[in-house]
């Protein structure tokens, strides 16, 4: 009976120790195999323009799919958090510039890949039990580097809140792309987007996400916008972030006064150009300098320069092409011009 009971428990360790050297020669296959697509078609797509269709990077997203989900069904500490994200940053390791991170949210993994900054084939996945096995539930891709948040009212993962940033611009801005991911069954789906608000997209300064509270300080364009210059307007969004419901609670504007004085510049040109002399009277106090204007003059997209006190100093151009340097004064009723000269050539 001992005999037999010691022969049970050998053949269960033989078993046990052929299926983790199974594993073990599984997972060293898949990181021989990620190693070869990284250095041949992958390689070359990311050494390309950034415009890789998603089906260029199906194969390495089957293996790492294929490698979370057989750690999870192991069990043990092969489902742990920890091991997977050593395992992923093997992965990125071989890759070289890839940026592979998973976080949990209840009884769900969230992966947040990037392969390629510009690429619009970087995922969100989203891995969970299907039934009884672990199973990948949800692939979200898009352009830009993915994050994942964690909601402080959805610990059981109902929802979780990404946000994908792309490269920033030489002035300091970048694209943004916030997504509220809700569970729906077995899956998970997009249940509200910044391009539901943001129809043309949004250029970000600077945003953060402290507990459920997204705040967001973004690009304004509008007449007299020029790349690149400082102390124009911007915009500043904070949104409350429920599993269920996205509300925007409060909007302030930075630098209003310059959207304020090229909302003037534009209505003075526009009345320059239509002959409105009232108009030009309201905007223009000085009657001699109402004389020295030109008929038609045009804003150049370039920056405005800041003078001592109120004053600000617009480009302009004449008709015949000449620059004009247009100095406007903060006054009681708002912004006037007080100086207009042309700009020596």
């Amino acid at each position: 009976m001992l005999r037999s009971v010691h022969r049970a428990l050998l053949v269960a360790g033989l078993a046990l120790v052929t299926a983790s050297a199974a594993a073990g020669a599984d997972r060293a296959d898949r990181l021989d195999r990620f190693r070869e697509l990284a250095a041949s078609r992958l390689g070359l797509a990311q050494l390309g323009d950034g415009d890789a269709p998603i089906e260029a990077y199906r194969d390495i997203y089957a293996l790492l799919d294929d490698e979370i989900v057989e750690s999870l069904a192991s069990g043990g500490p092969f489902a742990s958090l920890a091991f997977l994200q050593d395992r992923l940053d093997t992965f990125a390791e071989a890759w070289g510039g890839a940026t592979l991170r998973l976080s949990r949210a209840g009884p769900l993994f969230v992966g947040a890949f990037t392969l390629d900054e510009r690429s619009a084939a970087n995922s969100v996945r989203v891995y969970g039990r299907l039934g009884a096995e672990p199973a990948l539930l949800s692939a979200v891709y898009g352009q830009g580097r993915p994050s994942v948040h964690l909601l402080p009212a959805a610990a059981d993962g109902a929802a979780v809140l990404v946000a994908w940033e792309g490269l920033a611009s030489r002035w300091g801005t970048r694209p943004l792309h916030v997504e509220l991911l809700r569970r729906d069954g077995d899956r998970m789906r997009v249940a509200w987007s910044t391009t539901d608000v943001f129809a043309e997209g949004l250029l970000a300064r600077s945003w953060a996400v402290r507990g459920a509270e997204v705040r967001i300080r973004y690009e304004l364009r509008y007449p007299g916008w020029a790349p690149g210059c400082e102390g124009q307007t911007e915009q500043e969004d904070v949104y409350r972030v429920t599993p269920n419901v996205v509300t925007r609670l409060a909007r302030r504007q930075v630098d209003g006064w310059h959207r304020e004085l090229h909302a003037v510049v534009e209505r003075l040109t526009s009345a320059l150009a239509t002959g409105d002399e009232s108009t030009v009277a309201a905007l223009v106090p000085d009657r001699g300098l109402r004389a020295r204007l030109p008929a038609a003059l045009h804003a150049e997209p370039v920056c405005d320069a800041r003078e001592s006190g109120e004053a600000v100093s617009v480009g302009a151009v004449a008709a015949d092409r000449r620059p004009w340097a247009l100095t406007f004064r903060r006054l009681t009723a708002g912004w006037r011009l007080t100086a207009a000269t042309p700009v020596l050539q």
